[in-house]
Order: structure tokens, then C-alpha cells, then sequence
């Protein structure tokens, strides 16, 4: 008999501004375990401690030797500070999270912007790999980016870039959560795609989804059921948000030039109802030649991009 030998596994974490998703992931990326919970209703210790407890979870189920953990936060991580410079849908901003962190487990903790996580998972390993210049979307709650540029992943001067969600669509436009108006996940996140289907159902309170939501809270992702089901007003509302997305994509396809753009995140349950409208507007509001010429595909490892980042994240730490 040929004894099995336990592959080493890394504990993924994504922290999003609505739920938190962790598993533990070897390095042939075989999910081994996996935790959801809400990442509302805590205070940022409480949310420290709920994570510590996921990751200990998954951990105590992987197969193998843990070498690490990986954290992909929803905010702005300072690397240089070492804190979370600032987290609009989380209670995080201000807390040295890997310290913190740190304290809590007992495997090397990694941290990183969840925009970045997910594009290293998809450029290592997923819809980007091998590309040299790349950008990722991830669309949820709100919307986290990462760009690989000249073949590297490019974070910014501290850590930060990317933020491509907190772009500038309207001077003096709707108030975001960061406190800034008018920014782009205001008009094409998750949250966008639940708010164009209340308009929908304010506008036709005897509506398949105003009816549908009389039991159920009126969300993108009730929005997104009910286009695949095939209603009509849904479809509209999805593709109008579609289009919005397509209208930030222009601005980031003239400013970047990418092979192609990843687009990722809950949001992208919606597929090419999605996407579709997205490439149009792409195609034919970017500069000649740049907007006919860049892919924007769906990621590889969908909504779960960020958590398997942030396990390559940890096995890269850990050299592995």
C-alpha cells in the first residue's frame, strides 16, 4: 500500500462589507472546508474575534499542515502603517489588523486590500493568468479592484491602489459610504443592482418582483434570481446597472489600456446579463482601438476569488 502524504493548506479569508467567506485551500487549490457568516452586527474587536474563530474552524478540518492564513479586507490596507487606513462597509478603520490578528492564532497571518486577493488568485491561477496587464472588479456590496501592470501586482505607493470603486463618476453625486459623492460603486455594485430594483418596484408595486419581495427583502441578489427566471423587469434593471459599469470600465480601459478586465464578486451571479451590456458600452465609448481590443470576462473562481487569493496569499508568505 502507497501511503498518501497531507498536502500543506492555507486558510483563505474574505472579508466583505456583507459576509465573510473562509476555507482552508491546499495548494492544488482543493477546497478542503468552508465557513459563511454575516460580517454585520460587530463592533471591530467582535469582528476580529468571529474571524479567529472561522479561521480556527477550517484549520481544525484542513488535511495538512496549516502554514498560514490570508486575509483580503474590504478597505484600504496601509501597508507601511501597518493598519487599516480606512474601511467604508466594515468597523475596521484604524486597527492594526495583522497584529491583532496575529494575537489571536497561532499560523502566520497575511494581509491585503480583497480587490488585490482576488486578482492574484486570478492572475496566478485563473481568467488572468499569464496576462502582463490585467484588472480585476470585484462587484458586491460595493466594488474593489486590482491591477497587475507590466506583469506584477501593483499596489500603490502604500498599499492602497486600486481603489477603483471610489472613482469619480459625478461631481456632487450620491453620498458614499466613505464620505466622498458620486463614486463609481455607487452606481454599478450589488447595492446598485437591489436599489434599481426598488425603483422598479416603487414604479410597479404589482410587479413579479415587488410581489416576490413581500416575504423576502428586496436585494441584488433577489433582483438577479428573478432575471435568471426570466422576468423582464429585472432583466432591464440589471442591464441599466450593466451599462453603468461599462460607463466606469471606459474611464479605467483609456487610463490603463489592459489585455483585459476581471470581473468578479457576488455580483457577478448575473453573468452576461451583467457583462453584456457592460462590453457594449465598452466597446463603443473607449478610445478607437482600446475598447475593441481588451476581453472583460467573469472570473474563474467567481464570488470566491477573493478567498482563494488570500490563501495564495499566505502560501506565497510562506514560500510555498
Amino acid at each position: 500500500m502507497v501511503a498518501t502524504v497531507a498536502a500543506n493548506c492555507a486558510i483563505g479569508v474574505d472579508v466583505g462589507g456583507t459576509k465573510v467567506l473562509v476555507a482552508a485551500i491546499d495548494e492544488s487549490l482543493g477546497v478542503h472546508h468552508r465557513v459563511t457568516q454575516s460580517s454585520r452586527g460587530l463592533d471591530g474587536t467582535g469582528l476580529l474575534d468571529r474571524l479567529a474563530e472561522m479561521v480556527r474552524e477550517a484549520a481544525d478540518a484542513a488535511p495538512g499542515e496549516v502554514v498560514g492564513a490570508g486575509f483580503g479586507i474590504a478597505g484600504i490596507f496601509d501597508g507601511k502603517a501597518g493598519v487599516i487606513a480606512s474601511s467604508p462597509h466594515l468597523p475596521l478603520a484604524g486597527l492594526p489588523f495583522e497584529a491583532m490578528m496575529a494575537e489571536r492564532l497561532e499560523v502566520p497571518v497575511s494581509v491585503d486590500n480583497d480587490g488585490n486577493t482576488a486578482m492574484l488568485a486570478e492572475w496566478r491561477h485563473g481568467a488572468a493568468k499569464g496576462a502582463g496587464d490585467a484588472l480585476m472588479l470585484t462587484v458586491g456590496t460595493g466594488i474593489g479592484g486590482g491591477m497587475v501592470v507590466g506583469g506584477r501586482l501593483e499596489r500603490g505607493s502604500s498599499r492602497g491602489g486600486a481603489e477603483f470603486g471610489h472613482m469619480v463618476i459625478e461631481f456632487d453625486g450620491p453620498l458614499c459610504e466613505c464620505g466622498g459623492h458620486g463614486h463609481f460603486e455607487w452606481y454599478a455594485s450589488g447595492n446598485a443592482i437591489g436599489r434599481a430594483g426598488q425603483e422598479l418596484a416603487a414604479r410597479e408595486p404589482g410587479c413579479p418582483l415587488a410581489l416576490g419581495a413581500a416575504d423576502r427583502p428586496l436585494t441584488g441578489a433577489l433582483v438577479t434570481e428573478m432575471a435568471h427566471d426570466g422576468d423582464g423587469g429585472c432583466i432591464d434593471a440589471i442591464a441599466q446597472v450593466g451599462g453603468r459599469l461599462g460607463q466606469g470600465m471606459v474611464s479605467l480601459v483609456n487610463a490603463f489600456n489592459p489585455e483585459l478586465i476581471v470581473v468578479g464578486g457576488g455580483a457577478i451571479a448575473a453573468g452576461e446579463l451583467l457583462l453584456g451590456p457592460a462590453r457594449a458600452v465598452v466597446e463603443s465609448e473607449a478610445l478607437p482601438s482600446l475598447g475593441t481590443n481588451v476581453s472583460i470576462v467573469p472570473a474563474h473562481f467567481g464570488a470566491d476569488a477573493g478567498m482563494v487569493g488570500a490563501a495564495t496569499l499566505a502560501f506565497e508568505a510562506a514560500g510555498a
